[in-house]
C-alpha cells in the first residue's frame, strides 16, 4: 500500500479508501459489508469514508461495527454533514446547530470519541461562512474531530473559505472531496490549482465513473445483472455515463489496458492516482474480492507513453 499526506496535513492516508455510498447499510448485506471492510484493512487500507445521510445513519453503523475490531489509532475515519437528517428545518445544512448535533450523533453511530476528517459534504449559501468555519473548529478544539474538509464546494468557495479562516485564526480546511475520473475532470481546470496552492488534498469519489471504468457496461449490450445501473438509485447516478460515445472511449480504454496487461478498473485508477494532489481515490466495493483488486493500483505508475495514448482516447 502506498500512503499519501492530505494536502498539507501531517496526516498520512492510504491511497486507496473504502467508500460506503449506495453500499453499505443501503444496497449490500451486513456481512458482505464487514467482509469488505475487514478485506481492505487486511490489505493496508487505512482510510474508511462514509456520510451521515448515507442510509439516514446505517452506513455510518456498520462501518462503526466493523473497525471495533481494530485499534483506533491505526485506522483513519471521514463522515460529513450537510444532507437532510429529518424532516425539521434545522435539520440540514451547516449551520451551527446542524453541524454539532450532527457531529454527536455521528460519533454514536460510529461507536468512537473522535472522528479524524469531518467534511461539509456540500456548500450551504443560507449559512454564514463563518458560522459554519466556526463550528468546525470549535469542534477541533473539543477533540471531537482532528480535521476539517469540503466535499463538491467550487475553487471560489474553497478561496474564500481559506481566507475566512485565515482571518479569523481558525484550523485550516486540509481536503476536497470532488467526483474525478478519466470522464469527469472538471476539477482540473480551477479546483486542482487552487487546492494546490492552499495546500489541500482531494480525496476523489467515483474514480471508476460509478462502475463504468470497469469495463463491465459494453456498447449495445444489456447492463448486466445486479450491477448499480439496475437498481433504483443507481440508476440515477449512472445513466448519464452509458452515453453511446462514453461507451465508445471506454472499449477504446479497454484495449489500452489489454495491451498493456493491466485490468482497465487498476488502469483507471492509477490514473487518477497520477497527480501528487490527489492524496486518495474512494472504491466502493460489494465484494471482497473487488477490494483485493483495486487495491492492486496503489503504486502502480503508469509509463509516459501510455499517459499518452489514454490522453489521446479522452480527448476525443
Amino acid at each position: 500500500m502506498e500512503y499519501r499526506n492530505i494536502g498539507n496535513s501531517g496526516l498520512k492516508v492510504s491511497v486507496i479508501a473504502l467508500g460506503s455510498w449506495l453500499t453499505y447499510g443501503v444496497a449490500v448485506e451486513k456481512e458482505l459489508s464487514l467482509a469488505c471492510i475487514k478485506k481492505a484493512y487486511d490489505l493496508g487500507v487505512n482510510f474508511f469514508d462514509t456520510a451521515n445521510a448515507y442510509g439516514r445513519g446505517a452506513a455510518e453503523k456498520v462501518v462503526g461495527e466493523a473497525l471495533q475490531s481494530y485499534p483506533r489509532e491505526s485506522y483513519v475515519l471521514a463522515t460529513k454533514v450537510f444532507f437532510p437528517m429529518g424532516d425539521g428545518p434545522n435539520d440540514r445544512g451547516l449551520s451551527r446547530k446542524h453541524i454539532m448535533e450532527q457531529c454527536h450523533a455521528s460519533l454514536r453511530r460510529l461507536r468512537t470519541d473522535y472522528i479524524d476528517l469531518y467534511q461539509c459534504h456540500r456548500y450551504d449559501p443560507s449559512v454564514p461562512l463563518e458560522e459554519t468555519l466556526r463550528a468546525l473548529d470549535d469542534l477541533v478544539t473539543q477533540g471531537k474531530i482532528l480535521y476539517a474538509g469540503v466535499s463538491q464546494w467550487s475553487a471560489a468557495q474553497i478561496t474564500d473559505a481559506v481566507r475566512t479562516g485565515e482571518r479569523l485564526g481558525l484550523h485550516p480546511i486540509i481536503s476536497n472531496q470532488p467526483h474525478y475520473n478519466m470522464l469527469e475532470r472538471e476539477i482540473e481546470a480551477e479546483i486542482l490549482p487552487v487546492c494546490a496552492r492552499e495546500g489541500i488534498g482531494q480525496v476523489v469519489f467515483s474514480p471508476l465513473a460509478q462502475g463504468v471504468l470497469t469495463g463491465k457496461y459494453r456498447l449495445n449490450q444489456p447492463v448486466p445483472e445486479g450491477s448499480r445501473a439496475t437498481t433504483n438509485e443507481g440508476k440515477k447516478f449512472i445513466q448519464r455515463l452509458l452515453t453511446t460515445e462514453t461507451l465508445q472511449k471506454v472499449e477504446q480504454l479497454k484495449q489500452i489496458a489489454d495491451a498493456a496487461g493491466i485490468p482497465l478498473a487498476r488502469l483507471a485508477l492509477a490514473w487518477v492516482l497520477r497527480l501528487p494532489g490527489i492524496s486518495a481515490a474512494i472504491i466502493g466495493a460489494s465484494r471482497p474480492e473487488q477490494v483485493e483488486e483495486n487495491v492492486k493500483a496503489a503504486g502502480l505508475k503508469l509509463a509516459p507513453e501510455l499517459l499518452q495514448k489514454i490522453e489521446e482516447v479522452l480527448a476525443q
